[in-house]
């Protein structure tokens, strides 16, 4: 999913600002983290794998001035977890350079890989972030300009940050798929993927950048042009039901009320009789207090998680999931005997619920109901969710029966599309269900999801 952050300011340490907006952004991307700044026109950029604690520390911040900042958070879709994909990227091109984060994931990027790589242009790095920068440093027209034409040539999810000759620019794909929000810290202003990264820093939210709409900050302040048509809106509706942090607001609503929401309705859809309900920590938590409220089942906790484990779903790999399921859980003597109500946000392999309604059966507990608070996901994500590919995904040819036999529980039930959708308070036609519908608000690779698609081509044209 990526997290990305920008501020332009002449009074404020611009990087340390963009440093403690990164913890705010850290849930997004564990994989790798960097900041890039500008003084005076003069680029400098730091960038390494890790969790933003371990790649700064004083001393970097201190040897980062600058009036412009950009950073970012990094969780890979298209291109392997290595050095030369961590972001920003810095690109230099024959017009200008160009230092770029990228949350999203372009489904054209083969397409303009090949044509930049056919024009002589050197790609350093495997990932689809690149792309978007190589085709704005290789224009020679007005940054602008530059900034629209290379909108216009993208297809797919991109919310970006980037600094171009001392300027920070912002833009966001024409159905405003991936979130980013504007705000401002007196005079100054700042982007954010979330506007948990502003509180956090001590800004207000302004407004959510437009889809389609690119901003740049300079000198004399900020400008805004709607640089490609507004599309169909195609809001990632997974945000609200997973990924985002549960203080952040995302087109209006807080996260965490729509999840105690999709609890109260999943509760109405799905009553059983328990003795307590649990939530699978920490995403699962504010939907299993709305189930709690809705079916009057006092909730408690049954499962003690370790805090300092990262996040499972966004581990690149199997043998590492399965591995952090292990280390990231333990259940409480509590629940022997007693008739739990788990409640999470969602199944997307499955190896995690498989693995937990076990632990709790070994527990003691009696038995075990699972209650989902989003639909089955039955196809991939093309913009930005490292969701698997349709075979890898638990619900995808399974019943409902099949996948509690699966999973091994007593009882599982999924919220309702309609149900989801009426808890984020938020227009059906506004948002991206096709990872619950297999609707896709753009067109996407016929040949599914190839994140390492790259890693074996070639990065030097003729």
């Amino acid at each position: 999913m990526c997290g990305v952050f920008g501020i332009r300011s002449a009074e404020r340490e611009v990087a340390r600002l963009a440093y403690f907006a990164l913890f705010a952004l850290q849930h997004r991307g564990q994989e790798s983290a960097g900041i890039a700044v500008s003084e005076g026109g003069r680029l400098t950029a730091l960038r390494d794998m890790g969790l933003v604690a371990q790649v700064f520390n004083e001393q970097q911040l201190q040897a980062l001035p600058g009036e412009v900042a950009i950073g970012h958070t990094r969780y890979s879709t298209t291109g392997g977890v290595h050095w030369t994909n961590a972001q920003p990227l810095v690109h230099h091109g024959r017009t200008r350079t160009v230092a770029l984060g990228h949350n999203g994931n372009l489904t054209n990027a083969g397409t303009l890989r090949d044509e930049l790589i056919a024009d002589g242009i050197r790609l350093a790095s495997t990932s689809d972030t690149e792309v978007i920068a190589a085709l704005i440093a290789r224009d020679p027209a007005p940054l602008p300009d530059a900034v629209a034409a290379t909108m216009h040539r993208l297809e797919g999810a991109y919310s970006v940050v980037a600094i171009v000759d001392g300027t920070m620019v912002a833009f966001r794909d024409p159905h405003g798929i991936r979130p980013l929000t504007l705000g401002r810290i007196g005079d100054d202003w700042v982007v954010a993927s979330e506007s948990c990264a502003l509180d956090l820093v001590g800004a207000v939210v302004d407004r959510d950048v437009r889809p389609g709409e690119v901003l740049w900050l300079d000198a004399d302040g900020m400008h805004s042009a709607q640089a490609v048509p507004e599309g169909r809106g195609a809001a990632c509706i997974f945000e609200h039901v997973y990924f985002a942090r549960p203080d952040s607001r995302l087109g209006g609503t807080e996260v965490h009320t729509s999840r105690v929401r999709m609890g109260q309705k999943l509760a109405e859809e799905a009553p059983t009789e328990a003795d307590l309900v649990m939530a699978i920590p920490d995403s699962g938590t504010p939907a299993a207090i709305g189930f709690a409220k809705a079916s009057g089942i006092p909730y408690d906790e049954g499962l003690i998680k370790n805090r300092y484990v990262g996040r499972t779903f966004i581990q690149p790999d199997q043998e590492l999931r399965a591995q952090g399921i292990r280390l990231k859980f333990n259940p409480l003597d509590e629940i022997a005997g007693r008739r739990v109500v788990i409640v999470d946000d969602s199944i997307v392999r499955g190896n995690t619920m498989r693995q937990l309604v076990s632990m709790l059966f070994d527990a003691g507990a009696a038995e075990v109901h699972v209650r989902i608070s989003s639909p089955p996901v039955v196809s991939p994500c093309f913009y930005g969710i490292d969701m698997a590919d349709e075979d890898e995904l638990a619900a995808a040819h399974r019943s409902v029966e099949e996948m509690r036999e699966h999973i091994g529980a007593t009882s599982l039930h999924y919220l309702s599309l309609d149900g989801m959708q009426a808890a984020t308070r938020m227009p059906e036609g506004s948002v991206c269900r096709a990872c619950f519908t297999r609707s896709y608000p753009t067109a996407v690779p016929k040949d599914g999801r190839t994140k390492l698609r790259f890693e074996m081509a070639p990065v030097l044209g003729p």
